[in-house]
């Protein structure tokens, strides 16, 4: 009877420690498995973002110049780059980068064929696409896979120095008695240098790397009201600068995207004259000036240059009084005075910021203004210096860049347009969603 008593009494007991340890056994089965799955589902959906993000850069870089298939193969070359199709099966198909435009306020992105300034890319990681994230221990509770879908949105930006304000690789140097309002930008990426009683309107900025390297006269924080305000620092890759052979070579091309929307013919008419006037030039027209001369070639006193591009290869002069509106002059001439006027030139038209209506002027070399020039949302781009005289009045929307340095003397007043500029660009690009 004890020997009976004995065996019940094991049998019940450890059967219980038995089914209690199967409980935690599976417990802990569970947990691992939860631990070791959600893991590596964390772990591939942050690989399938890293290649969202880096197909959709790519693609918008490269849209910026090429064909949108060009770009729609760059995408999916890089994720096929980052995650191998052996690997990972198809994660991006061709028709899955959507180019389109992208609303900052409203952060929404609308697909518009042909766009080059926003991208969307999807990556899919799905049991439908043949590819989704297998699970390991999951599978013993019945979930064998994961599903993700990612996207990610990029879209093209201009830095607001470079849209309107004085942007140089060198020193920017301004003088005295000028007044810079809400918007306009100072930038140097070596430093910049001011005389006194200058202006700076609430919302104006002046920055360079080393905001320590400022050239002030003494007592110039004190004579230059709104500077200290106006202050940043850091350093700027002017893009476009590297872009200007590329310009001058593709601003008769159609598919460029420099090509301006005002021409109505492609081919090029050749000019050979020193001296050109408005009766020389048909609006719509594209023109290649061989000045003929090692004078220079020269722009009529009073003419108005409307409606064309003229691409020189010498100096030019732009005479006494004259204008440029809804044209591009460009040069491939290396001279410091590769662009030259006397006083009162005109670039753009004064519409007070209408969009439209304004000039481009583009060398290789320098260009050298004498006093009273006028900008208006128009855009001066050299290679060289750049160099202006006093009374620069009546300036809206204007965007000087060089390459090497921009200076400007006295009274001059520089105003901003915010969105009336006509202009060459390269872009920037940003992830937005």
């Amino acid at each position: 009877m004890l020997r009976s008593a004995v065996r019940k009494f094991l049998r019940t007991e450890v059967g219980g420690m038995t089914a209690f340890g199967l409980f935690i056994f599976g417990s802990g089965l569970l947990m691992s498995s939860y631990a070791i799955d959600v893991s590596n589902l964390e772990s591939q959906t942050t690989l399938l973002q890293v290649t969202a993000d880096a197909a959709a850069h790519d693609a918008l870089v490269t849209r910026e110049l090429q064909p949108e298939g060009d770009a729609i193969a760059a995408a999916v070359q890089r994720s096929e780059k980052i995650m191998p199709t052996k690997q990972y099966g198809t994660t991006l198909e061709p028709k899955n980068v959507v180019f389109g435009t992208w609303d900052k306020t409203k952060l929404v992105f609308t697909p518009v064929p042909g766009s080059r300034s926003a991208v969307r890319v999807t990556l899919r990681r799905t049991a439908v696409n043949g590819n989704p994230i297998e699970t390991y221990l999951m599978k013993l509770v019945g979930i064998w896979h994961w599903d993700v879908v990612l996207t990610s949105t990029f879209a093209t930006y201009q830095p607001p120095c470079l849209r309107e304000g004085f942007v140089a690789e060198g020193v920017v140097d301004l003088q005295s008695n000028n007044s810079y309002f809400d918007g306009f930008c100072i930038h140097s990426n070596t430093y910049v240098s001011l005389n006194s009683n200058n202006f700076f309107e609430p919302g104006t900025v002046v920055s360079m790397p080393n905001l320590s390297q400022l050239d002030l006269p003494q007592s110039g924080f004190k004579t230059n009201i709104g500077l200290t305000e106006a202050l940043h620092e850091g350093a700027m890759n002017i893009r476009v600068l590297k872009r200007i052979q590329r310009i001058i070579n593709e601003v008769s091309d159609p598919s460029s995207p420099y090509y301006p929307t005002f021409l109505t013919s492609p081919t090029p008419v050749s000019l050979t004259k020193s001296t050109i006037s408005a009766t020389d030039l048909i609006s719509g027209h594209i023109y290649r000036w061989s000045c003929n001369s090692g004078n220079g070639g020269t722009i009529a006193n009073g003419t108005l240059v409307s409606g064309v591009v003229i691409i020189a290869d010498c100096d030019v002069k732009l005479g006494n009084g004259a204008a440029m509106e809804d044209a591009i002059l460009l040069t491939t001439s290396t001279s410091a005075t590769s662009i030259n006027s006397p006083n009162g030139f005109r670039l753009g038209k004064n519409d007070h910021c209408v969009k439209g209506g304004g000039g481009r002027i583009v060398t290789m070399g320098g260009m050298k203004f004498a006093a009273a020039l006028e900008i208006y949302g128009s855009q001066l781009l050299a290679m060289g210096n750049v160099e202006f005289a006093a009374q620069a009045n009546g300036i809206e929307g204007a965007s000087i860049i060089s390459n090497r340095t921009i200076s400007g003397t006295s009274n001059m007043s520089m105003s901003y347009c915010n969105g009336g500029l006509d202009e060459f660009t390269a872009e920037y690009f940003q992830m937005v969603q």
